[in-house]
């Protein structure tokens, strides 16, 4: 692959600043060396990225979504990489890249394409066919030009292999192992949803299951669906149980997740993307020493049947609602659920995970 690579931009389309996951990647390769850089954007309401301990570039844009957005970030992301100097692009997602591979094919430098999700098949796309069809191109595209691919689940690697005949490679979206908080004490306990309020989540059959159930509900996140939710909780006469947090930012949600009693991660089977994925809130809960409901998505119950850390849960409101006054009730079960967690945590982390990541990106460069 000629000189070794001492350089590496990473794109996104988010804020860089709620991105744990290429936080850990981008700062894993700067601990191990090599100059990066986080390319992102500039909303209105985004917080500083000072903290993070590496360059960042954050373009401030005229239009925040739709398919406006998506052009002027992607010609502004092009010519601005035209401009810089680097080994190796990472594209993360199927949002930038094209000017990735543009730019990568002018400057005769290697690109990494990092699917986080089938993208494709996103419960926002599915029924947009046109839409469908830009992502399934850029999809095929990116699994066909990249130098390297990787992807964050062994299901969603195996499903990519399949449909685009080459090896992708698996990096999980892990948390760095920290000391562990305390059990968490029972009085006023609480459930809790960390992540996006987006179709697809469960999150209105969580809600209507709170009737059947004597504990307060905490959704910290924000997206498409939180008006909708809100006028459910008032629909439902929940506004005494169900408290919306917003988003937080990073640093406050272990505190948080910490003194929770149940952790909720029940998708819906709404595409094909979430039935393969591997999120990062399941390993957070772990983390955390939280039991939590799970998706029964293959491979949710192949980890939950390695350790045990939470109940598969069907994305129904019975079924939500039962398991949840299982863990409320049975103070057994919830400990050891917990010391389960506690157990997992030492097995599933980013300590471990970055030496696959080193692994994968320097055998495939050859990096001396």
């Amino acid at each position: 692959m000629g000189k070794p690579i001492k350089s590496i931009i990473f794109t996104v389309t988010n804020d860089l600043v709620t991105d744990q996951r290429m936080q850990r990647i981008a700062g894993t390769f700067a601990e191990a060396g090599y100059a990066v850089k986080l390319v992102g954007r500039h909303l209105p309401d985004s917080a500083s990225a000072d903290h993070l301990g590496f360059p960042v570039k954050r373009f401030r844009c005229l239009f925040n979504k739709g398919k406006l957005f998506y052009l002027e970030y992607n010609l502004r992301l092009f010519f601005w990489l035209c401009f810089q100097r680097f080994g190796c692009l990472w594209a993360v997602d199927c949002d930038t890249a094209w000017p990735v591979r543009w730019v990568s094919v002018l400057r005769r430098k290697p690109w990494v394409f990092d699917a986080h999700e089938l993208f494709s098949r996103v419960p926002e796309v599915i029924h947009r066919k046109a839409v469908q069809r830009i992502w399934q191109r850029t999809e095929k595209m990116a699994f066909s030009k990249a130098s390297l691919c990787i992807t964050v689940g062994p299901a969603l690697a195996l499903w990519f292999e399949k449909e685009y005949g080459r090896k992708v490679g698996v990096v999980r979206n892990m948390p760095l192992l920290k000391a562990a908080l305390p059990y968490r004490p029972d009085e006023n306990p609480f459930v809790l949803y960390q992540g996006a309020l987006n179709e697809g989540r469960g999150l209105e059959n969580l809600i209507k299951a709170m009737q059947q159930v004597d504990c307060r509900l905490l959704l910290a996140g924000d997206g498409d669906l939180s008006q909708g939710l809100r006028a459910l909780v008032i629909k439902e006469g929940l506004q005494e149980k169900v408290v919306f947090l917003g988003k937080l930012a990073p640093a406050d949600l272990p505190a948080l997740t910490a003194s929770a009693w149940v952790g909720y991660n029940v998708s819906e089977p709404a595409g094909l993307s979430y039935q393969l994925s591997l999120n990062n809130k399941f390993f957070d809960y772990v983390h955390a020493g939280l039991p939590s409901l799970i998706n029964p998505f293959e491979e949710y119950v192949k980890l939950n049947n390695e350790m045990e850390v939470g109940l598969i849960t069907e994305p129904a409101d019975d079924a939500i609602a039962t398991n949840l006054q299982l863990l409320l009730n049975n103070k057994d079960l919830h400990l050891r659920l917990s010391q389960n967690c506690l157990k997992a945590r030492e097995i599933w982390n980013w300590e471990k995970e970055k030496m696959q990541l080193l692994s994968i990106f320097e055998t495939s460069f050859r990096h001396g």
